[in-house]
C-alpha cells in the first residue's frame, strides 16, 4: 500500500467551523438535535417489515428453552437487500445479535466485530485497526465495503474506513450482518471481499432511559446515555451521547506509545410511522476524537452525518423505498495531510413479485463527494481540491426454479465513476434446500474495486523530485469468485456452516520501476495478479440449557504475481498482510444467582510478510444482573499475555496490551 505502516495515513478532514473546545460526549446530544432537525430533508428507503427487535431486559432470553431459542431465524438483508432468513441465504453471511454484543463486553464497533470468525482483525495500536474478510488486510484496506444504517463509511482517500472514528452507540445495534465474498452486484464497488451492515434499532424500541459507565487499566474510562420518549402516537426519538477513553498501546521494550485516544460521539433518530404501510426515519450523529502522538501535536478529527429514509409498503410482497444521506468528515494529522470529504447520496430501491415465481428488486444510485486536501512537505495529494461522482444502477431476480427447493439469483450492477468510467459486476447464485434446515448454495460474481485518491493523485514528497506517484492510467482492480456453501441445522440444537472459496484477481496496485531520466522513479500502476483460496467454518451448539458453544474457523491462501511486463518486485507484499489460519471458540455459561460467564479464545497464525508471530488470545467477561434494571459486569482483554503484537513491521509497530475493566449499566 503507498503509505508506510509506521507513518500516519491521511484522513478525513477537522471541522472547520466546529468548536475547538468540544469534549464532552454529553454536550453532543443538543448540538446533534438540532444539526439533525435543521437539515430535515425527508426520504424514503424500502424495505420489509423486520423482526421485533430484541428486548431491552436481557433476563428475556434466560425464559426461552433451549428449542425455542435454536428456532429463532434472524433476518437479514445484506445478501439480497431484502429480508430474508439467515438459514437460507446463498452466501457466507454471520450475524452478531444485540445480545452478543451485550455479552462480549465490546465498547468500540470494531470490538464488537471480533464475535465473528470471518473476518481478518487486528488492532494496530490504540486507536487503529485492520479489518477485512479473504484477505488484503491493511490499516487501509480496500475490499472491504461498510455501512451504517445503509450509510457508506468508507473514505474516497484511500477507498477503506479509519476506523478510529466510526463507531454507534453499541446498545442501540439491533445486529451486524457480516458476508464474506463479494456483493459488488448490489452495493457496488468495494463490496469486493466483504460486507459489513450494522442495523441499529428504531426509536420505538429504545424508550426509557439507559446509562451506562465504567473504566479500569487499558479502557481508562467510559460512559454512555440514552433516553427515548413519543413525540407523538405514532413518532417516537431517541438521543444519546458516549465518551471514552483509551490508554497509550505499548513499544517491543513495553514502554507508553504515547497514542492515549479520547473520542466523544453523540446521536439522535426519529421514526414516524406515517401509516400502517409507511416509515419515515430521520437520524444523525456528531463526534470528535483526537490521538496523541509522540513528538507532533495531535491526530484530530471530528464530523458529522444526517440521514433520511421513506419506507412504503406496497403489497403483501412489494415495497419502495428512498434514502438519503450527508456526511461531513474532517481529519488533522501534523506532519501528514489533513483532509475535509463532505458527501452526498441518494438512493432509491424498488422490491416486487413478478409473477409467481419471480421475486425482483432494482434500484438507482448517485453520490458525490467533495474533497479538500492540506498537503504537508512529506506526502501530497494533487490536485488538493476535487468533486466526483459515481452513478449507480442494479437489478436483481430471484427465480423459484422448483418450489420450496430450487432458487436462481441473477443479478448485475452498472456503475459510472470519474476515474475509470463504466463498470459491470454481475452475479448468479444457486440455493438448493433438500430439506427443511438444509440449504446447499453456489455463486459465480464478478467485483471490482474502483480507483481512489491515492492510487491516481498521490506524491511523495510534496515537490519534484517525487519518489513515488500516483498513476494517471490507473484502472479498477478487478475480481471473479467462485464460492460453494452448506448450512445445515441437523439437529435442534446445532447449526453448521462451510463455505469454500476462490477469486482471481487482476490489474491489482503494484509499484512499477521506471527507468532514468523519467522524473519519478516509482508509479502505481495495475501490475499484478494473483489469487485467493480458503475455507470458512462455523459452528453454533446448544449443549445444555445454560451452556452455548460456538466455534470458527478460516484458512486462507493468497499468492500474487507481477504481470510479465511489470518492473515490481515485491510480490504484492504492501498489499495483503493476512494470517492463514484463523481459530475461534466461544464458550456462553448461565450460572447461578442469575450470573453469566462469556469466554472469547482466539488463534492467529503468523503475518509472514511482517514477520508478526502467531498467538493465542483470551477475553472474558463476568456479568451479574443484581436486579432487573442493574447489570455489573467485570471485563478481561487479552489475557493470555502482558502485551503481544498483531499487525506491523517490527520496526515501528505496537504491542497491545492486558486490560481489565469494570462497568455498570442501569436500565429505567
Amino acid at each position: 500500500m503507498p503509505f508506510p505502516v509506521d507513518q500516519p495515513t491521511p484522513s478525513c478532514h477537522p471541522l472547520r467551523t466546529a468548536h475547538r473546545g468540544w469534549r464532552s460526549g454529553v454536550a453532543l446530544v443538543p448540538s446533534v438535535l438540532a444539526v439533525a432537525l435543521s437539515t430535515a430533508a425527508a426520504q424514503e428507503v424500502e424495505r420489509d417489515p423486520p423482526p421485533a427487535a430484541p428486548p431491552e431486559d436481557p433476563t428475556t432470553y434466560k425464559k426461552l428453552s433451549l428449542a425455542e431459542l435454536m428456532e429463532v431465524d434472524v433476518i437479514v438483508t445484506s445478501v439480497s437487500r431484502r429480508p430474508e432468513k439467515l438459514s437460507g441465504t446463498a452466501s457466507a453471511i454471520q450475524v452478531v445479535t444485540q445480545e452478543d454484543i451485550r455479552r462480549s463486553g465490546a465498547t468500540r464497533l470494531p470490538e464488537a466485530l471480533r464475535q465473528v470468525s470471518n473476518l481478518q482483525i487486528a488492532q494496530v495500536d490504540s486507536r487503529q485497526w485492520a479489518i477485512s474478510a479473504r484477505g488484503f488486510n491493511a490499516t487501509s484496506a480496500n475490499k472491504m465495503l461498510v455501512m451504517i444504517d445503509g450509510r457508506t463509511i468508507y473514505t474516497p482517500l484511500f477507498a477503506g474506513v479509519f476506523w478510529d472514528k466510526q463507531d454507534t452507540f453499541l446498545p442501540d445495534v439491533e445486529r451486524i450482518e457480516v458476508v464474506s465474498g463479494p456483493g459488488a452486484t448490489l452495493w457496488g464497488a468495494n463490496a469486493v471481499n466483504g460486507v459489513i451492515s450494522v442495523v441499529t434499532k428504531s426509536a420505538r424500541d429504545t424508550q426509557g432511559l439507559y446509562v451506562e459507565g465504567g473504566g479500569g487499566t487499558e479502557l481508562r474510562a467510559m460512559g454512555g446515555a440514552r433516553y427515548g420518549d413519543r413525540l407523538a402516537e405514532d413518532v417516537h426519538y431517541r438521543v444519546y451521547a458516549k465518551q471514552l477513553f483509551r490508554d497509550d498501546a505499548a513499544t517491543p521494550a513495553g514502554d507508553d506509545r504515547s497514542d492515549q485516544m479520547q473520542m466523544g460521539q453523540g446521536g439522535m433518530r426519529i421514526d414516524w410511522d406515517a401509516s400502517p404501510t409507511s416509515l419515515v426515519t430521520l437520524q444523525g450523529d456528531i463526534y470528535h476524537g483526537d490521538v496523541e502522538q509522540p513528538t507532533l501535536d495531535d491526530v484530530t478529527f471530528r464530523g458529522g452525518n444526517v440521514l433520511g429514509r421513506w419506507t412504503q409498503r406496497l403489497a403483501e410482497e412489494s415495497s419502495l423505498s428512498l434514502q438519503s444521506y450527508y456526511d461531513r468528515t474532517d481529519r488533522r494529522i501534523p506532519g501528514s495531510i489533513s483532509s475535509q470529504v463532505d458527501t452526498w447520496d441518494v438512493d432509491f430501491q424498488h422490491h416486487f413479485p413478478l409473477g409467481t415465481r419471480n421475486d425482483l428488486v432494482w434500484g438507482l444510485g448517485y453520490r458525490i463527494f467533495v474533497d479538500d486536501i492540506e498537503n504537508a512537505p512529506t506526502i501530497a495529494l494533487y490536485p488538493e481540491s476535487v468533486s466526483r461522482e459515481l452513478f449507480t444502477g442494479f437489478i436483481q431476480d430471484e427465480i423459484e426454479l422448483s418450489q420450496d427447493e430450487l432458487y436462481l439469483t441473477l443479478g448485475t450492477k452498472v456503475g459510472h465513476n470519474d476515474y475509470s468510467g463504466y463498470e459491470v459486476q454481475p452475479s448468479a447464485r444457486i440455493a438448493y434446500r433438500p430439506a427443511r434446515r438444509h440449504t446447499i448454495w453456489a455463486a459465480v460474481s464478478r467485483a471490482v474495486r474502483s480507483p481512489s485518491r491515492v492510487d491516481r493523485e498521490l506524491f511523495i514528497p510534496a515537490t519534484p523530485p517525487y519518489t513515488i506517484a500516483g498513476g494517471e492510467g490507473f484502472d479498477s482492480e478487478k475480481m471473479w469468485a467462485y464460492e460453494l456453501g452448506y448450512r445445515v441445522q441437523p439437529v435442534d440444537w446445532l447449526s453448521l456452516s462451510l463455505s469454500l472459496f476462490y477469486n482471481d484477481y487482476d490489474d491489482l496496485r503494484s509499484r512499477e520501476q521506471v527507468a532514468p531520466p523519467a522524473p519519478t522513479p516509482t508509479v502505481l500502476a495495475n501490475g499484478l495478479h494473483g489469487y485467493s483460496y480458503g475455507a470458512e467454518f462455523a459452528g453454533d451448539a446448544r449443549l445444555l440449557e445454560w451452556l452455548r458453544l460456538r466455534c470458527g474457523y478460516t484458512e486462507l491462501r493468497i499468492d500474487l504475481r507481477p504481470d510479465s511486463d511489470s518492473t515490481d518486485t515485491s510480490d504484492g507484499s504492501g498489499e495483503s498482510h493476512d494470517s492463514e489460519h484463523t481459530v475461534y471458540v466461544r464458550p456462553s455459561l448461565e450460572l447461578p444467582w442469575r450470573m453469566e460467564l462469556d469466554c472469547t479464545f482466539r488463534y492467529i497464525s503468523e503475518i509472514a510478510n511482517q514477520d508478526v508471530p502467531a498467538y493465542a488470545e483470551l477475553e472474558a467477561r463476568l456479568g451479574w444482573m443484581a436486579r432487573r434494571d442493574l447489570e455489573l459486569s467485570v471485563v478481561g482483554q487479552n489475557l493470555l499475555h502482558d502485551r503481544h503484537s498483531e499487525f506491523g513491521v517490527p520496526a515501528t509497530r505496537a504491542e497491545i496490551e492486558r486490560g481489565v475493566y469494570g462497568k455498570v449499566v442501569w436500565r429505567f
